[in-house]
């Protein structure tokens, strides 16, 4: 049975009520530690909990194996957001969190398995604010989950050589097609968290109210 020891994580208290809380998924070579202040600039006075990705990568966290940039081992990303499916779960249990309320925020490789866990879990999230993020399940049609309940940003640059325009596109229509509210923001620049897509992304937090 997974427990929220067997994720390295940071998690801070909400610090406003009827907050919800934001699980934060840092992108390759970073840890638990780097997108605390994305989650306080987006959700000022919300939940945060912070794990760290379990795979290494020539000594980088990862959340899964890729077989080499841009081509994903999909089997262990599908076995590695499983796991992390659980840990969220446990997390609610340990922290007293509502189960209903929790929004992930990630980069590339976290962003990445964000919208893995929308595909693959769709009950565990009720939204997703993703900065760089594909479709993960390369190759592979996700199944018709209803997503219809679900809010999602997207933040995608349009000369981003890492996860492609076209790639950021196929996510965004797989989660509409699920019945996702998808907000896209395509910003001119590579792969980057772009500061006006941390204000258009603070924008759309205010106006979910989740």
């Amino acid at each position: 049975m997974t427990t929220t020891d067997d994720f390295a994580h940071v998690f801070t208290p909400a610090t406003e009520p009827g907050t919800p809380t934001l699980l934060l998924l840092h992108g390759t070579g970073a840890d638990e530690n780097d997108l605390l202040p994305l989650g306080r600039a987006l959700a000022p006075g919300a939940a945060l909990l912070s794990p760290r990705g379990k795979v290494t990568e020539n000594g980088m966290n990862r959340w899964f194996r890729r077989v080499r940039e841009g081509v994903f081992d999909v089997e262990d990303l599908i076995a590695r957001t499983a796991e992390l499916a659980d840990f969220v779960t446990a997390a609610t249990r340990t922290y007293d969190l509502d189960p209903d309320r929790i929004v992930v925020s990630g980069f590339s490789n976290g962003a990445n398995t964000g919208a893995a866990l929308l595909l693959l879990h769709p009950r565990l999230l009720c939204g997703a604010a993703l900065f760089a993020a594909g479709a993960p399940l390369q190759g592979r049609e996700p199944e018709a989950v209803d997503l219809s309940r679900i809010r999602v940003f997207l933040s995608s640059g349009m000369d981003d050589p890492v996860t492609t325009i076209d790639q950021a596109r196929l996510l965004a229509s797989q989660l509409e097609d699920r019945g996702a509210r998808v907000e896209e923001h395509e910003h001119p620049g590579g792969h980057r968290l772009a500061p006006e897509a941390l204000d258009q992304a603070r924008d759309w937090f205010e106006r979910s109210r989740f």
